[in-house]
């Protein structure tokens, strides 16, 4: 598909979801691609218990929680990517507090204006939302942000390569960012990756997970981990719909599969830290769950030293 072919896809599935006009959770289209309880909520994490969590403003379309380990502190500013109705932002502002600042950017205008709403109820003043992409966010100024973070939206940007520079372009040197999203191991079938409709629901926008990370890493990342990672099951009903009965038995017997997963990676000076991140002495492809790391950059006898 053209990358504008996509983009309006996804405006319009997501547009519609902002205004209520089809059902909410990741996939929620109007050809009803996703019908059953299951998929909507295989996807979602469950915030309830997080301080900062606003019903109004959660719409089910993450993946993750990316405030989880995005190590955002008092003071800080955070750019949320895709940010939909508010529900990450408002959280990240519950952290920042009164001194920080939270930017919400996204491109489809009636997310905009429900997170605008919202805000306005919550009455917060150093919370703002602009309506832009994530390939060329030219409403925000280059090294602004301590924290990038993300829920389930960049597997849906057509030109990752172009959205991670933007991200690695507005962080701070010394930043990080924290980002929940949707990526596979294997192969995918091309029912799958060729739908619109799945595309504008998180699925078929899917990249290969060494793919993404290479990404990253080619957008001058360092200390790039895997946090988080749990396999998301696709219900066979769905999948018939776009595969016959043989190629979802080949699917399954394959060893491929769709994984959602929460990356930190960071923004160091140059030469701070490995310049690989193969060897994994800069946490690449590692599941962690360890504090963020300190000790890329130290000093030893023999110049810089990485963990």
């Amino acid at each position: 598909m053209k990358t504008e072919t996509i983009k309006e896809e996804i405006k319009k599935s997501y547009g519609n979801i902002a205004k209520g006009t089809i059902q909410v959770g990741c996939c929620s289209t109007d050809s009803g691609c996703c019908t059953t309880d299951e998929f909507s909520t295989s996807m979602a994490e469950n915030y309830e218990n997080i301080e900062g969590y606003e019903k109004d403003s959660d719409l089910s379309l993450g993946c993750g929680l990316p405030t989880e380990i995005a190590y955002i502190n008092e003071g800080d500013t955070v750019i949320d990517l895709g940010s939909g109705a508010g529900n990450d932002a408002f959280i990240a502002r519950r952290i920042v507090g009164e001194t920080g600042k939270v930017i919400g950017i996204d491109m489809t205008p009636e997310m905009v204006i429900r997170a605008l709403q919202n805000n306005q109820k919550l009455g917060y003043q150093n919370v703002e939302f602009v309506l832009g992409e994530i390939e060329n966010m030219q409403n925000i100024p280059s090294s602004v942000a301590d924290v990038v973070i993300s829920n389930c939206v960049m597997n849906l940007v057509p030109n990752k390569e172009k959205a991670f520079n933007e991200v690695f372009r507005t962080l701070k040197t010394g930043g990080h960012f924290s980002i929940s999203d949707i990526v596979y191991v294997g192969s995918l079938p091309n029912g799958i990756l060729e739908v619109a409709e799945l595309y504008s629901g998180c699925v078929s926008g899917a990249s290969e997970k060494r793919e993404y990370l290479g990404i990253i890493k080619s957008a001058g990342f360092k200390n790039i981990q895997i946090k988080k990672e749990r396999k998301i099951d696709l219900p066979d009903d769905l999948l018939l719909k776009y595969l016959n009965q043989q190629e979802l038995n080949e699917f399954k017997q394959s060893g491929s599969g769709i994984y959602s997963v929460t990356i930190y990676a960071d923004k160091l000076d140059e030469g701070s830290c490995c310049e690989t991140t193969d060897s994994g002495c800069c946490g690449s492809e590692e599941n962690t769950t360890s504090e963020k790391a300190s000790c890329c950059g130290t000093e030893s006898s023999g110049g810089i030293s990485c963990c």
